[in-house]
């Protein structure tokens, strides 16, 4: 068996987020089958995922030595991102949300490296305007490969680009792969996210209020941190609901701390593949979602069946869901087995021996010259 490939990561950080989440799973993988592999990241916050042992970190931020005007520290971090990958001499390069799968694409040009771009957000949001669309539409030409999250996201693009991209999944966290509890729940609902105005929270704290006095067993665990937490606290107090809503902030035993839940809500405007619900639906929660762009959701529910789906924004329609949960723990029960099931789809080793059949595929193709810049 031949020397395996040397794979890089292009991210802005590996702060605590989703897509960061799934490109350290797949480094720890890659690390696991024998590749190399290095993390190119723009930034290093202070709250970040741990890279897997064996893996290299290169920082591609401008120093203050380097900085200089805006126009030109682009070009300066342009520059300096190519001098990087030509340094490592990745056999594939995986990029990921919005400028920055521009930026790799372009460092790369004319080097023998493959570029994969990946796009885990609603591409409408990553792309919000003409000029972006331009761009993407344009340079993703050049790349040897578009991995997207879901059936709605690849409309975004125009004919002769959807051709070229390919839906993968993300796979599992470890830490979800587990048995369903099966004992009895008390009526908890939950949910996991950034507290800002994406996610929604408030939302499910109206809902919630509308059913509190039916249901004075059930408590709300709000799991997250963010801009809005204050805000939400606030909110709890002037509900009256203090003793029955809890904001508990990050924390780092998800499975532990939700496993046992009666419910789940997610309830973004916007969300490309959700990990957090793909994650209390592989414990076996009965789960609520928002129908957001750009279909997420919508791919792992089963409307009725492992799941709720519920138009954005529409506060009534959750509290009617969750009221109908809450009503019937046999049905509760039953459509978090359903949920359950989604575990196997989903399980890492399947789902990252498909991500390692796609880059061969891309990494053994000849580079030719018609497909550079």
């Amino acid at each position: 068996m031949g020397e395996k490939k040397h794979i890089a990561f292009y991210i802005g950080s590996l702060s605590k987020g989703g897509a960061e989440r799934v490109f350290v799973n797949l480094a720890e993988y890659f690390l696991s089958q024998g590749y190399r592999v290095t993390m190119v990241t723009q930034y290093k916050r202070e709250k970040e995922y741990d890279l897997p042992d064996g893996a290299n970190r290169v920082i591609s931020d401008l120093t203050e030595s380097e900085t200089g005007g805006r126009i030109g520290n682009f070009f300066r971090r342009c520059a300096k991102l190519r001098r990087i990958f030509k340094e490592i001499r990745a056999d594939l390069v995986l990029s990921t949300i919005g400028k920055n799968n521009f930026m790799a694409i372009l460092a790369n040009a004319f080097l023998p490296t493959k570029v994969v771009v990946s796009v885990v957000a609603d591409p409408r949001e990553e792309y919000p305007n003409l000029l972006m669309r331009f761009l993407a539409d344009t340079l993703f030409f050049f790349a040897d490969g578009i991995v997207m999250q879901t059936r709605e996201a690849v409309q975004f693009f125009p004919p002769a680009l959807r051709k070229r991209c390919v839906i993968l999944k993300n796979s599992l966290n470890p830490a979800f792969v587990r048995p369903r509890y099966e004992g009895e729940r008390r009526q908890d609902i939950v949910a996991v996210g950034r507290l800002d105005e994406n996610k929604n929270q408030k939302m499910i704290l109206d809902a919630f209020a509308k059913l509190s006095g039916r249901y004075p067993e059930s408590r709300l665990f709000l799991y997250g941190d963010g801009p809005l937490k204050e805000r939400l606290e606030r909110q709890a107090k002037e509900l009256g609901l203090a003793d029955r809503v809890f904001l508990p902030g990050t924390v780092t035993d998800v499975p532990e701390r939700i496993g046992q839940a009666y419910a789940f809500v997610l309830a973004s405007y916007t969300e490309g593949m959700p990990n957090t619900l793909l994650e209390a639906m592989s414990l076996g929660l009965a789960c609520i979602s928002t129908d957001c762009p750009s279909g997420g959701p919508r791919d792992l529910i089963e409307d009725g069946k492992n799941g709720f789906l519920i138009p954005t924004g529409d506060t009534q329609a959750l509290a009617s869901r969750l009221d109908c949960l809450l009503a019937d723990p046999k049905r509760a029960q039953a459509m978090g087995r359903e949920a359950a099931r989604l575990q196997e789809s989903y399980r890492p080793k399947q789902v990252n021996a498909r991500w390692e059949t796609y880059f061969g595929e891309i990494m053994e193709r000849p580079t030719k010259k018609k497909d550079r810049i």
